[in-house]
């Protein structure tokens, strides 16, 4: 998984997160991948995305969302999910996630998400910040970010 992924991140299944059937609510998913994204931008990448909102350097919105149920997730499961950058566009960036079980290949979910550099002031979209572009495929690559 190393070798196709750059980044996990780990979490543990709570019982709020179970339904009546004893698995994860497919709508944690989104949860689980938002989590990580957050995780990717602040561990994996070393940036403090609320500080880059605040201070008018980067912000993004999501354009569209896709997720592939494979398994279900339990209580108590420990979930590696996995990160990685698929394209970079000029204004939006594609990303991919892969959920196992810890100690497992096999997906439990599959994700793609397409994320949009966003300006909250004009409502618009505006080019991903060279910046981050630089930083996203320097990680990618495998260069340690300083």
């Amino acid at each position: 998984m190393e070798d196709l992924y750059r980044f996990r991140h780990r979490l543990r299944v709570r019982y709020s997160e179970i339904d009546g059937q004893k698995i994860v609510f497919n709508a944690h998913y989104l949860t689980y991948v938002d989590i990580a994204i957050a995780a990717y931008f602040e561990e994996g990448l070393g940036l403090d995305l609320h500080g880059m909102a605040e201070e008018g350097k980067f912000d993004f919105v999501v354009a569209k969302t896709t997720l592939e149920y494979k398994d279900s997730a339990r209580l108590g499961d420990w979930l590696n999910i996995w990160v990685r950058l698929k394209k970079l566009g000029r204004t939006s960036f594609t990303m991919e996630f892969k959920i196992t079980r810890e100690g497992e290949n096999n997906p439990i979910v599959l994700a793609e998400i397409i994320y949009v550099s966003y300006n909250p002031e004009t409502k618009t979209s505006q080019p991903v910040p060279t910046f981050l572009r630089e930083k996203m495929e320097a990680f990618e690559s495998g260069v340690i970010a300083d």
